[in-house]
Order: structure tokens, then sequence, then C-alpha cells
């Protein structure tokens, strides 16, 4: 394989076909249906996967088939397969995977920005979705392209795009088993949906955390009453909340307090945290738009990375029963209703975590309150098998190649349910997650953009990989066998 070559094909494929396809993808604003309960009567999520099947027929992939498939009341999946270029490799697959669902507006666009407004600004690509996910399926097809256009070959590759992943990708198991006998059994998976240290190497993601979250409900009257006569005899709906959610947090220091929602961190990771930490340095948190003044959690940028990585975290992403302030009287409210969202240690069982939430916040409501949670997610993170040498390899190859440093490998703190899934019906898969998602890219915020030259490079390195994975087949290193031999010949999980 002739790097020079697939550099050259990637970038032309990505100026002259894959960005006007990203504006014009932006342009839909299919939000996940957590986040858009009538998505089918909208139709935007049709629309969606309508524009990536439409791009996807026209590519001049032989043997190529594509279809939308839709099982009864569940979002669409689209299903692309890409036969092998020989028989050399026999049953061996690589599963290519992405979504094409995306988050809801946000507030705090920049002028002339906007969620469903692409704008294009020297490298960067702005709007929702770009980046989170909607280049994985031109991503994922010109980086096969890359390697056809060159003669040089590949395993069967199954490319999947789900329409369900930020709303916790509930409807992926169904497709994955209605699809089992077409899908086989993958000895690569590539996940083109996660985030990067920076935009000058290749980074790979070794573990998600899981995510437990919903909405914490605490009523205390049947209707708003003047606080003048009610305060000092009726609680505050908002004080006893606060008063719950200081069973589960320490407010001065952000630490979960329910041990049973924290997990051990392995070695490894604990060394990889600090490798990423002297490679970024205050990148750590210089990515955020920290407000002059502000300062991170905690000094050490190692325990930030692992704070981020493998340690349990909660945030209040929304809020009802709260006027806004321009119509606020003086009335003590009848209720206050929050939404958590529980970000969990990679090796923790969800429904353990979801079970631990409700326990903790439901018994013994304070002052006789009503206090209700609804449990919208509680799903398990994923952590990283030892990585294959000619992966690991494959990996370090193609970052040097293309950005000219070597890969990097850290945990990520958002979760991708497919993993985890993935890992339990595949055991002997190898995996390669990596993404765009790099400093202030602001994935689900306002002002999010795809730094187009990082998309460039992630689809070149998945052409370099795809080819040695194929080399790797044809020797017989990619059974779980040969993997599992191989690394405990090495005595060591390698990169991860």
């Amino acid at each position: 394989m002739d790097a020079s070559k697939i550099e050259r094909f990637v970038a032309d494929k990505w100026d002259a076909d894959i960005v006007p396809q990203l504006v014009e993808y932006i342009r839909i604003p299919n939000k996940s249906p957590m986040f858009d309960a009538d998505w089918v009567g909208h139709g935007y999520m049709d629309a969606a996967a309508g524009l990536m099947e439409t791009w996807a027929r026209a590519q001049a992939i032989p043997g190529m088939t594509v279809e939308v498939v839709r099982l009864e009341g569940r979002t669409p999946l689209i299903y692309l397969e890409i036969p092998a270029t020989g028989a050399d490799t026999g049953e061996d697959c690589v599963l290519l995977y992405g979504h094409l669902d995306k988050q809801p507006e946000m507030t705090g666009w920049d002028e002339g920005l906007g969620p469903w407004t692409p704008v294009l600004r020297g490298e960067r690509l702005y709007g929702r979705g770009g980046a989170d996910d909607g280049y994985a399926i031109f991503g994922s097809l010109a980086a096969i392209q890359a390697l056809q256009a060159q003669g040089a070959p590949h395993a069967r590759c199954v490319v999947l795009i789900e329409a369900c992943e930020e709303s916790g990708s509930y409807d992926l198991p169904a497709y994955v088993d209605h699809l089992a006998e077409r899908i086989g059994k993958p000895s690569l998976v590539v996940c083109l949906d996660s985030g990067c240290g920076n935009y000058e190497q290749l980074w790979c993601t070794t573990s998600l955390r899981g995510l437990a979250g919903g909405n914490l409900t605490v009523k205390v009257l049947s209707e708003g009453v003047h606080s003048g006569d009610a305060s000092g005899i009726v609680p505050s709906s908002f004080r006893l909340l606060r008063q719950l959610l200081s069973r589960i947090e320490d407010e001065d220091s952000g630490r979960i307090l329910l041990d049973g929602l924290h997990a051990e961190i392995p070695a490894d990771r604990a060394l990889q945290a600090a490798k990423v930490a002297e490679v970024l340095g205050t990148e750590v948190y210089d990515k955020f738009p920290l407000l002059p003044g502000m300062q991170p959690m905690h000094a050490d940028l190692t325990e930030l990375v692992l704070n981020r990585t493998w340690r349990p975290a909660l945030s209040i992403t929304g809020m009802d029963g709260i006027p806004p302030l321009a119509s606020a009287g003086n009335v003590l409210r009848p209720q206050t209703a929050v939404k958590l969202s529980l970000r969990l240690p990679p090796t923790l069982d969800g429904k353990r975590a979801g079970d631990l939430l409700k326990d903790a916040l439901l018994r013994d409501p304070p002052n006789g309150a009503q206090v209700t949670l609804d449990l919208e997610k509680a799903s398990t993170g994923w952590n990283a098998p030892a990585m294959a040498p000619w992966l690991e390899r494959a990996i370090d190859t193609a970052s040097r190649e293309f950005f000219g440093k070597p890969a990097m490998y850290m945990g990520e703190g958002g979760s991708i349910p497919f993993m985890g899934m993935l890992g339990e019906k595949f055991p002997g898969a190898q995996f390669m997650i990596t993404g765009v998602l790099g400093p202030h890219s602001n994935a689900h915020g306002p002002n999010e953009f795809l730094h187009i030259p990082m998309g460039k490079k992630v689809t070149a390195s998945v052409a370099r990989v795809l080819a040695e994975h194929h080399a790797a087949s044809v020797r017989g290193e990619t059974t779980g066998a040969a993997v599992a031999a191989s690394v405990q010949e090495r005595g060591t999980h390698g990169c991860c």
C-alpha cells in the first residue's frame, strides 16, 4: 500500500464529495428519539438516512450492497456490505460503525452559527452532527475506496450506521440479532465515533464510561402558593432536591459518595492516563471554554484524566418546574425536577448502578415529599481487550505515516453502548475506536465543528489498518486463539 497515494485519494474525496454531503446532512434536524418524540412524523431521520443511502449507492465499489433496514417500531439502520477483494481471508470480516442521529440544538451558538446551519470557516465545518457522527459512513467507504484505487486487498467489510446512539442505542441489539448471519463474526471492529486529545496524531480509545441517568422529581404541593405565606412552613422542593443530591455527591469536591459506584482503576489504565497528561499538558482542561479565573477540579493533570475516564461523575443537564427569571413571581413552587447524567466507571455494571441510584434517592423521602426517579438510561461502559500485536503496529504505522507522530491511547469520558454489546457478542474481536472530536470541537454543545484535516487523516489511517488487517488475516493472526496466544506470549497488554 502506497501511503502517499492513500493520502491524496482521501484528501480529494473529502474536498470534492464528502464535505458537500456533510453540509447537506447538517441542515437536517434529525434529533435522536429521546429528544424528538415525533421523529417518525417529522421525517428528519428518514431524510438523513436517505441522503446517506443515495450517496452510498453512487459510490463505485464493486459488489457493494446498500440497504436501509427497518424493523417495526424502531429507528432505521443503514447496512452496507462490501465483499472481500479475494478469497484469501475466508469468512473473516471487519465491522465499521457509526450513527446518524443527533443531539438537540443547545443554546449559546456564536453569531452566524447554528445547529442546522452549516458554516465552513477555514478547516472547520460548523453545525450539529458533522463530527458526531455524520462523517462515519463517508469516511468508512472512502477508506475502502482508497485501497481499491491502488489494488490493495481487504477482507469483507460490513458497515452499520444506526439512528439511536444518542438515545442509548436501545434499537441496536434488535438489529444486530436480526442481521447476525449476514454480519458474521468480525475479527476487527472500527468505530468512528470517538474523540482525540489533539489534532496532531492518531488517538485510539481504550475505555468508555457507562451512564445512568433520568429525571428526578420532588413534589411538595398540588399547586403553587404565595411564598411569603408558605415559606418557613412548607419545605422548598428545591431544597429537598438539593438534600437528596447530597446523598450521592459531595457538593464541595464533586466526589460521588456511593462506594458501589466506584471501580478499581487497572494499573495499565493509570499509566496510560499519566502518558496522556504528559503529552497534552494543560490542554487536558484548556480545551474547554472555561471563564477567566475558573479552575479545574484538580491541580494534578493525571487525576483530571482519571476523573474524566475512570471515575463516576454527576451532571445536571436539565431542569423543570422553575420559571425563567423574567416571569418568576413570589411563589413557592409545587415541584422541582432535574435530569441526572451520572457517568460510570467502564467496568461497572450499569443496571446495578441504576439500582443503587434509585435506592439512594427514593428511600426515606425528606419531609414526606413525593420523590420519583424515572430512570431513562442504565448502561454499562466498556474496557478494551488486550490489543493484538498486528493491530498495535498497524495503528502506530498509520499515525506515523499520516500525522508524523506515534499513536496515542486514552479512555473517553462518554459512552458508546454499541461497544460493550459487541464485546459480548464477539469476544475474539479487536477494536479500533477513534474519531475527530478534539479540542474545542464541542460535541453536543454550541459551536460544534468537524476538523476537516483530522477527518482526512483518520480516514487514511483506517485505510492503512484495513490493509494491515488483510495481511494479518492471511497470516492467521486475527483469530481469537491467535490473538490470545500472542498477547500471552508478550505477557502484557501492550499499548492498552
